[in-house]
């Protein structure tokens, strides 16, 4: 009934030991097409070691899933305009803002909820999740997520399907990119769902959830400890005045299109740096994703 839980020998930090096993691992994968080789980096390795406690055989299969997974779903061909009704109110944008380790921000407003599409829904959480390691600083793999409560209820819950397959992809798909989120202000009345879901959630996704209460200052500590509050936004509690432009937000993912399209292109002389397992082109820095307004 019980399974012996898997204790990996490995020295996380030996770094012969990390290349060993990162080595294993790719000849285990075996021949890949051009767009599985751009994928499977070595900092792409390491995620799914680490997630399956540098367990070649367990991330080799991990990995696997997750090629099948992008041959047949195609995330990196997932353009702006598949998915840009889904965001017209803002309920989930990449902000123009870093934390305090250079971190991607991905901000989230439940309460925003503007379609009742399921395909629709996780085909545009794939597209942010890709937008936002698209745009991952050098020397960082993982993201922060900024979830506002403010204002739930039950009629704002996402349909259990939909937070299934969501939480599915995240988690066998996108291993160890989800370096914190913080759950603000979350209501007596979401711990209800968050019972359903947390039964499809893992252990190591359960210990980066941080409910955050604005009227708490230790959680509040907590916020302000991983994101300046001169940068977060007042609705976190923070002091910057921005609201979601939809207008200006859309240029900037047209821009960010270009730059996925020129990495996953097969031409070798066009130029990129890869970065995180994943890739920025040599493009020019984009303007604000966000556009500034004054309370």
């Amino acid at each position: 009934m019980f399974r012996r839980k898997h204790v990996s020998h490995l020295n996380s930090n030996d770094a012969e030991q990390r290349e060993t096993k990162i080595s294993e691992l790719k000849s285990a994968v075996g021949p890949l097409s051009t767009r599985g080789e751009k994928y499977c980096s070595d900092t792409c390795l390491t995620r799914y070691l680490e997630a399956r406690n540098w367990n070649v055989t367990k991330s080799r299969k991990m990995l696997e899933e997750s090629l099948k997974w992008r041959a047949s779903y195609r995330p990196e061909d997932i353009r702006w305009p598949d998915v840009s009704v889904e965001a017209e109110t803002g309920k989930m944008y990449r902000a123009n803002f870093q934390d305090r380790e250079g971190r991607t921000v991905v901000i989230m407003r439940p309460t925003k909820e503007n379609t009742m599409s399921h395909d629709g829904q996780v085909r545009f959480l794939v597209y942010v999740l890709e937008n936002a390691i698209l745009n991952l600083t050098e020397g960082q793999e993982k993201m922060v997520w900024l979830i506002d409560f403010s204002g739930w209820t039950m009629a704002h819950a996402t349909p259990i399907k939909t937070a299934r397959e969501c939480t599915s992809i995240l988690q066998n798909h996108y291993p160890e990119r989800l370096g914190i989120a913080f759950l603000y202000n979350p209501p007596k009345v979401f711990e209800a769902f968050y019972k359903a879901v947390k039964y499809f959630l893992d252990p190591r996704s359960i210990e980066k959830l941080n409910f955050v209460y604005q009227k708490d200052e230790e959680s509040m500590k907590a916020l302000y400890k991983c994101i300046d509050p001169e940068v977060l936004p007042v609705e976190f509690g923070g002091k910057n005045n921005v609201v979601y432009n939809h207008e200006e937000y859309s240029k900037l993912m047209l821009q960010d299109d270009i730059k996925t399209s020129s990495f996953w292109e097969d031409d070798p002389k066009i130029v990129n740096h890869a970065i995180n397992g994943t890739f920025v082109p040599d493009v020019a820095p984009q303007s604000s994703l966000i556009a500034a307004k004054a309370s």
